[in-house]
Formats: C-alpha cells, sequence, structure tokens
C-alpha cells in the first residue's frame, strides 16, 4: 500500500517463506531471536545436542532467517541452493550451512503443510474486509503527522501478520516488524501499538 505521492511504502502480508522458516525454527529447536514468541500449534523440538553443535544451528538458522525476512539488506556471498521439499521457499548458501540442511530435510511436509494452512487464514481475513488495510495505516500517519506538525517523512515499512502465541508487535528487521494476527484484527489495540513503529521511521 502506498501514500497518494511519493512518500510511505508499507507492504503488509504473511509471507509463505517467512512462516515456513519459523515452523523450522520450532521443529529443529532453534532459540534465535530469543525475544519473538512461537507460532500456535506448532510444538518446539526438544533441544538434546551439544553445546556446540547447538550454537553452530542458531548461527546458521539465524543467517537464513535475515535472508528470508529481508533478502535485499543480507545478499548472500555465494551461490544459494534450494532445499528438497520445499518447492522455491528455501534457499541457502552452498557452503557453510550443512548442519541446517540436515536439521531442516526431515521437516519439509509438516513445515510446509502448516506455512500454507496459517498464510491461507491471513488471506482470508484480509479479503474479507478489502481497504481496512491502507486505512489503518494511514489514519496512524495522519495522526503522527498533527502530533509532530509536519508531513511524514518517506519510508519503507515491511508488516508480517503471525498467528504468534504472545500479542505484540516486534521489530524483526531494519524495515519489517511482526505483529500477532490476532493484535492486528483489533483496530483499536493495533493503531496504539504501531504508532510508535510509525513515530520511529516517519
Amino acid at each position: 500500500m502506498h501514500s497518494d505521492d511519493p512518500g510511505w511504502v508499507i507492504n503488509e502480508g504473511a509471507d509463505t517463506a517467512v512462516l515456513v522458516a519459523l515452523c523450522l525454527r520450532q521443529l529443529v529447536g532453534i532459540r534465535a531471536p530469543d525475544e519473538l514468541p512461537h507460532l500456535r500449534g506448532i510444538p518446539p523440538r526438544v533441544n538434546d545436542r551439544g553445546t556446540e553443535a547447538q550454537d553452530a544451528l542458531e548461527r546458521q538458522w539465524t543467517a537464513y532467517w535475515e535472508m528470508t525476512v529481508e533478502p535485499r539488506a543480507h545478499p548472500s556471498t555465494v551461490p544459494l541452493d534450494l532445499i528438497d521439499g520445499f518447492e522455491t521457499l528455501v534457499a541457502l548458501p552452498v557452503r557453510g550451512f550443512d548442519e541446517l540442511r540436515r536439521a531442516i530435510a526431515p521437516h519439509a511436509a509438516e513445515a510446509m503443510a502448516a506455512a500454507a494452512d496459517m498464510h491461507t487464514r491471513y488471506r482470508k481475513v484480509s479479503t474479507a474486509k478489502p481497504g481496512t488495510s491502507y486505512r489503518a495505516y494511514a489514519g496512524a500517519i495522519a495522526e503522527h503527522e498533527r502530533q509532530v506538525g509536519r508531513r511524514a517523512h518517506p519510508f519503507e515499512l515491511n508488516v508480517q501478520v503471525l498467528p504468534l502465541t504472545q500479542r505484540g508487535v516486534w521489530w524483526i528487521g531494519a524495515l519489517t516488524v511482526a505483529v500477532t494476527d490476532g493484535l492486528r484484527q483489533d483496530v483499536a489495540a493495533f493503531d496504539a501499538a504501531i504508532h510508535p513503529i510509525i513515530a520511529e521511521l516517519a
């Protein structure tokens, strides 16, 4: 969604690649990012790895997560390789990701099915009330402009609407936030939650 003139751009969605990454996070027992809650309906794996093995997996998953959330900001220095079972949704660098590649392989079917279901639920809710998404952000930006007495600075924001176990908004990239689906559907609460984000950018 865009402003009427060159300025702010807000992209809202529930990207399937992001959902797959978060499903895998729980299925293989990744903690990072520590502050982001789990997805509902995906049982976290009991971690029985040694510290060194877990640390290596955490580093590799974090790099994969950053490339998935904001690929332009985190390009790979080596070619990427699509992982069997994940269609085009999971691509890992050809070097340095062997542990993560092995860890996620057994969970492809479960992660893909769960992510597709979550994405479909978001689409049903978002298309049921066309136009409400734009109005929610435009209203928050207009309120910010009234408070600061000037037009909003140009900015870009990506919003991932996710079925998380806790209600809130979290930064998951330099230009990307995650918001709980229930909070997103609560007009008054979402407006209050998104306003500090808008104020930081605009």
